[in-house]
């Protein structure tokens, strides 16, 4: 399935039900997990809560921190092996500029071509389908005889909400 669905807005407004939000999160994951055949494990599952505890990215030590917060501190090589299973099954995605995580519950797998939309001012990342954009550039660097293999395209500027805020 190389669709991406957006079920979800692609900014969450500021005062959305969070409860709810990260609720469906989970109950996304443990869909994808079951269709999948994987195992969702404990630390898996604890991972993804702490990168779902806001729209933000994280990284792998700020993902350390907010496991510590309830429950022994992990090691860092258990939460990349997390970080790596949660990227496999199209759960998360690494934001390559900030070097950070950020937990999707788009229905996708991890071949699917996105963009992230980084909004400079809250730091909230949105998540948009981007197969056309990312195919031409493939396509261009083929043409080349460059041989293609990941796209990542990453958008700053300022979001919705922050441009209203901001009277941008």
């Amino acid at each position: 399935m190389n669709e991406m669905t957006l079920a979800k807005p692609t900014f969450p407004a500021p005062d959305h039900d969070h409860g709810r939000c990260t609720a469906d999160a989970m109950s996304h994951a443990e869909q994808v997990c079951v269709r999948r055949a994987q195992k969702f494990t404990p630390i898996r599952r604890q991972v993804l809560q702490a990168l779902l505890s806001s729209h933000r990215p994280l990284g792998a030590y700020e993902v350390i921190d907010e496991l510590a917060k309830s429950m022994p501190r992990p090691a860092p090589i258990t939460v990349y092996r997390a970080l790596d299973f949660l990227m496999e099954n199209g759960l998360v995605h690494r934001i390559e500029s900030r070097n950070a995580f950020l937990a999707c519950a788009h229905d996708h797998d991890e071949t699917s071509m996105v963009a992230f939309l980084i909004c400079d001012h809250c730091g909230s990342v949105g998540e948009i389908p981007a197969a056309p954009v990312a195919q031409s550039l493939n396509a261009a660097a083929r043409a080349t005889g460059f041989a293609p293999k990941l796209s990542v395209v990453e958008i700053a500027g300022t979001c919705a909400h922050c441009q209203k805020h901001l009277g941008a």
